[in-house]
Formats: C-alpha cells, structure tokens, sequence
C-alpha cells in the first residue's frame, strides 16, 4: 500500500506529509527534534512552555536552518506568567511560526490573537467539553488526550472512550494523544474518527530529543505498567495538575496518595541545576541534556506507551516504523473483507 493514500486533512492544514504530530515538551522538544521529525514528513513542534522570547528565537532559526518544511510551536497559557505569556506570543507572531499548538485550559483571548496573526491553531485538549471551547474560540485543529498519556494529562478518560467523543462533539479534525506510538495506533485512531496521531513518548526516545540519556535508557527499560499518574509534581504548574511518570524510589513514597498534593507544601530541595537555575525535588522539570546532578529523582515523563520503546533511534527511523507498519495493518485488514 502507498503511504500517500494515509494522507488526511490535517496533512493538508498543517503541510506535512504523513498524519503524526510530534508533542510540544517543554524542555526536551527542541529544534534538533522538531526539525528531524519535520524532514521526515510528519509534523515537528517545538516545546516553548515558559521560555524566554530569545531561546524561542534561536530555536525557531535553527529549525528554519536545517529544514524547510512546517513546524509549530508549543505554548501553555494557563501554566505561564502573563507577561511572559504574551511575550512569548508576541516573538512567535513576530518570526511568523506557521502553527501554534495550545494545552490545558482554552484562553479564547490567546487563540484570537494567534488566529489574527495568521498562524494556524492546534489546541490540545482532555475532554469534550474543552474541545468544544477551543473550536468556539477559533482553533483550526483538536488534539484529545486520554489519561494514558505521559507528562502533564488534563483528562480524566482513555484514549479509546475519549477521541470518539470529541470527534462527535465538534466539526474541526480530531487528532488522538495518550497511548500512540505505533503504526497499529495510528490505523486504530483512523478507525475511531480521527484525522492522525500526537505522540510524545516514544519521541522523547530518540537520538535528537533534548532529554537526558539518563530519561532515554529508563523508557527502554520500562514497561507499560511502570508508569504513576499524579499531582505530586507539582512545582510551576496550576494546582491539581496531573502528570504521567515512570515510577521511581520518589514516586514509592507517593503511591498510596498520588493526588491531593500542594505546590506550597513542598519544601525546595535543590537536587539538582541547569546552567546556574536550581531544579527542585518534585518539580515538573525532567533531566534534560544541560542539566547536572540526582537527575534520577527528577520527573521522567512516561506514557503507558513506553512499553513498546525498545531503543533509542532515529527521529526518521520511528516515523518511517510507523507508517509502514499502519500501510501493513490497513492492508492486511483489506485481505480479511
């Protein structure tokens, strides 16, 4: 089967060649990332959540520097100082960044903005009624996350009851996140209604992701039942912010109470810096390649996905992995009629 016939609408909306976005992380999605998964025709995106005008800048050239195709930027405004918030927003539209992709609560003031300055709108969203919000305030595209996800999770169900939800409740394309990593799960997110896939994990493991190889090797060596959701990460978020990490000696401590946590609770054990910044015991910073110190104890962000990482290769390797394995699916499912 030709690849090409795997093409949906939102290949056509965002310019890219096959229907795989790459998760905006803060931190680890960073231009050598963004622009590998880009040249390899799926949809590359910078994780920009609470950086500075200049580092978005440098970023965003570097990508242009080494690829030509669309990409898009990552910013949450809910989890970032306003100000910031707006001047981060401000430089995006300024270097004229093709799409801008939204999380957590829906901010319509944030989406018009983007919208009037020409940029396509991704918001990624954890339930129904989210998504609704966000197509009312203007976005072009629904990312609908299910709990299974790694790192910051705003809904509460799975993937599989989730994205059939959304696809019915609004009237833009639908993209499922939480528990995609696979040529099998692009056809079954196909299959539920959906125009393609957004998947963070199995991109975190990669060769050009900004993660610590500390985080890398402990994704290959996980399996899809080492992974803890809870809010006791919960340093710079909003309250009540849920995460998906790879268990550890710190998530032990946690596990007969994962939820209920609070960010002004915790006292600040610097464990750890990252070019003079200290990073905190229980923050939602996770190791990163310019990070020194007890990386181990930091958040190792982990869908339930991680089960099928079993290396870390190349950004084009695992794109191409998963298309030719969904052109096998489709076509073996064709056989079967």
């Amino acid at each position: 089967m030709n690849q090409s016939a795997l093409s949906t609408s939102i290949c056509e909306i965002l310019g890219c060649q096959f229907p795989i976005l790459q998760a905006g992380m803060g931190g680890v999605a960073r231009a050598q990332l963004a622009a590998s998964v880009s040249k390899a025709g799926a949809f590359g995106c910078l994780g920009m959540v609470r950086e500075s005008p200049a580092l978005i800048r440098q970023e965003v050239d570097r990508v242009r520097t080494w690829t030509d195709r669309p990409f898009g930027v990552n910013l949450i405004p809910s989890a970032t100082q306003p100000q910031l918030f707006q001047s981060e927003l401000d430089e995006c539209l300024r270097l004229n960044v093709p799409t801008l992709v939204f999380f957590w609560d829906v901010v319509p003031d944030a989406v018009k903005k983007a919208k009037d300055g020409g940029c396509t709108v991704v918001h990624q969203v954890g339930s129904a009624e989210q998504a609704i919000k966000a197509e009312a305030a203007g976005a072009d595209i629904i990312v609908a996350q299910g709990v299974e996800a790694g790192g910051h999770v705003h809904g509460m169900v799975t993937s599989l009851v989730l994205l059939p939800q959304v696809v019915d409740a609004v009237s833009i394309p639908v993209v499922g996140s939480g528990g995609f990593g696979s040529g099998r799960s692009l056809v079954a997110a196909l299959a539920l209604g959906a125009e393609g896939i957004h998947c963070g994990t199995v991109f975190v493991a990669t060769e050009e992701s900004f993660a610590h190889d500390i985080h890398k090797q402990h994704l290959v060596d996980a399996g899809a039942q080492d992974t803890i959701h809870t809010d006791a990460f919960a340093i710079n978020w909003p309250p009540h912010s849920a995460v998906r990490v790879l268990k550890s000696e710190v998530t032990a401590a946690i596990e007969s109470k994962p939820f209920g946590h609070q960010s002004e609770s915790i006292v600040r054990q610097q464990i750890a810096e990252e070019e003079g910044r200290p990073i905190y015991l229980m923050s939602t910073d996770s190791p990163l390649k310019s990070m020194t110190g007890d990386l181990n104890r930091l958040a190792m962000y982990a869908g339930q996905v991680c089960g099928q990482v079993n290396s870390v290769s190349p950004a084009e390797t695992v794109i191409q992995r998963m298309m030719d394995e969904a052109a096998t699916v489709i076509q073996s499912l064709g056989n079967k009629r």
